[in-house]
């Protein structure tokens, strides 16, 4: 089983960077999930997919899943320059525009 280290993403309703400053250790799947005949809910005896591990920085990551022998695998996360106007938000009611302000 293959573990999986990265730093997670913000999400695509926020413009913010919260929550993304930490790498999480994540199991892949052992075994495939299946369908339960009677109720139709997916289900699996796989435990490790559901551990996700916190942790400071991508080291102490690789760190722990050396020291307890768990295969790993580093995605390193693609930065994107963050989108700041001079004006901000406030620009949007400046008074002193050059022209209307439309949508």
């Amino acid at each position: 089983m293959i573990a999986r280290i990265y730093q997670p993403a913000r999400t695509a309703m926020s413009s913010g960077t919260a929550k993304t400053h930490q790498w999480v250790l994540e199991y892949g799947p052992s075994e495939a999930k299946d369908i339960d005949p009677l109720m139709g809910w997916t289900g699996s005896g796989d435990t490790q997919s559901q551990v996700r591990l916190k942790f400071d920085s991508k080291d102490a990551a690789v760190a722990y899943a050396r020291d307890r022998g768990i295969e790993a695998q580093v995605v390193e996360p693609q930065k994107r320059k963050p989108n700041i106007r001079a004006g901000g938000y406030g620009e949007n009611f400046a008074t002193n525009r050059r022209g209307p302000w439309t949508h």
